[in-house]
């Protein structure tokens, strides 16, 4: 069975990339394609599903699996550690299921440096100013956050080069159709269709 792909999906708040997942999601059966589910020892929200959102665990637990080494990428943010499960990616990959991880720039460098078949994928605002309006848009923040959150935009952004592949999301639907095209270009690798194709491939070339 062919190994399935990992995708590593970064970008700045408020350029897109999780509606773009999601919308992906919509258009790909499940046994083709799955969101990463990460650890998390934050408390479950109301509308979260165990299993589903997160895999909710306790500090002790947490600093457990990273002693263990459990973790392709860990980070703590905001007194909670949050951290991708390298046991659940493997399990998932090997059934020939591409696995899509949400992730910032430093986090996409551990995994990379652990895991360097997995592809990488950019997603660039528009510009700065319709970056701003849509952080705006979601009329939650304060001018201070705003600032700061584009500050750190700019950061994240300054790394786009570390990545395999760059989308511009000014079109969704564009953008969208860009994220697919990548996606179709990989399961057409050589080694994917070899795997695939294993029985017809050993036919045609009988002698």
């Amino acid at each position: 069975m062919a190994q399935g792909t990992l995708y590593i999906v970064s970008a700045p708040s408020g350029a897109g990339k999780s509606s773009l997942i999601q919308a992906l999601l919509k258009t790909q059966p499940l046994y083709d394609t799955q969101v990463s589910v990460s650890h998390t020892t934050r408390d479950i929200r109301p509308g979260e599903v165990a299993g589903e959102h997160y895999y909710f665990v306790s500090k002790d637990e947490f600093r457990t699996m990273i002693a263990e080494n459990a973790f392709l990428e860990y980070a703590e943010v905001f007194g909670n550690y949050y951290g991708t499960s390298r046991q659940a990616i493997e399990q998932v990959l090997s059934t020939g299921v591409d696995v899509f991880l949400d992730i910032d720039w430093q986090g996409a460098q551990q995994i990379r440096h652990q895991m360097p078949e997995a592809r990488s994928i950019f997603v660039l605002p528009p510009s700065k100013d319709e970056l701003d309006r849509r952080l705006r848009g979601r009329g939650q923040d304060s001018e201070d956050i705003i600032e700061k959150r584009m500050a750190k935009a700019v950061d994240e952004m300054s790394h786009y080069a570390e990545y395999d592949y760059l989308i511009v999301n000014d079109d969704f639907d564009l953008a969208l159709s860009d994220l697919k095209t990548i996606i179709r270009a990989e399961r057409l690798r050589i080694r994917r269709q070899t795997a695939r194709h294993d029985a017809l491939i050993s036919k045609l070339l009988a002698h």
